[in-house]
């Protein structure tokens, strides 16, 4: 995946944080669009759905 992939998700996905009220309506929320936030031995990690294959990893601060 290329860099500005990662990026336009990432982006992405922090925007769909505004949108919700906690972390697991935020997880729900983004399986709607294809993406999951797994939680790894590296920290949380953004990946597709269904295949699980990761994208990038979720800075810690929208982790909680």
């Amino acid at each position: 995946m290329r860099r500005t992939e990662q990026a336009n998700i990432l982006d992405f996905v922090i925007k769909q944080r505004a949108h919700v009220l906690s972390f697991r309506e935020w997880k729900h929320r983004l399986a709607g669009f294809g993406f999951s936030i797994d939680k790894t031995e590296a920290g949380h990690m953004i990946t597709t759905l269904p295949a699980r294959r990761r994208v990038c990893k979720l800075p810690e601060q929208f982790c909680m």
